[in-house]
């Protein structure tokens, strides 16, 4: 068992407290099998409120996955009560999110819709699409351009 967390490093303009909202957030990951090195052609994606049986065994996992090169089944779990927000003005890498990773280790985050933050002055709430791996707008009550850019991402063994 692995668990690995996933960091984000970001420039936030007049916004704070950025983060995945619901529990039905889907954390989209590209995984490598550590059996043969298989890394998945598509993403894939983990949600802590969607739970799979594992073949072969009584346990069940967020996300179950079978390699293609070799046909191992692998799974990982989001820790519970791991997702935390990225707070401006905070250290360079914040985690956002940990997972307990059997026969899998995470290679890559696509981030998506499901994001919101808050205006630093006024506290209005955003809803956030990082596909494009920046977001901006105007946050009305503040008088202020708000955005998130320059974001990065990397996952770190905990």
């Amino acid at each position: 068992m692995v668990k690995l967390s996933l960091q984000m490093k970001a420039t936030l303009q007049n916004v704070t407290n950025v983060r995945a909202t619901g529990e039905d957030f889907r954390w989209y990951i590209k995984v490598k099998c550590v059996n043969c090195g298989e890394v998945s052609e598509n993403f894939v994606y983990a949600c802590s409120l969607e739970r799979s049986q594992i073949q072969g065994s009584r346990g069940d996992a967020n996300l179950v996955i079978k390699c293609r090169l070799c046909s191992r089944v692998n799974s990982l779990d989001i820790i519970p009560d791991s997702i935390k927000a990225y707070q401006a003005g905070g250290p360079q890498f914040q985690s956002l999110v940990s997972f307990d990773c059997r026969g899998v280790e995470i290679v890559e985050f696509s981030p998506r819709c499901g994001f919101a933050c808050n205006g630093e002055e006024s506290g209005t709430q955003f809803e956030v699409n990082l596909t494009d791996m920046e977001w901006c707008d105007y946050d009305e009550r503040g008088g202020d351009a708000v955005a998130i850019d320059e974001l990065e991402f990397k996952f770190v063994r905990v």
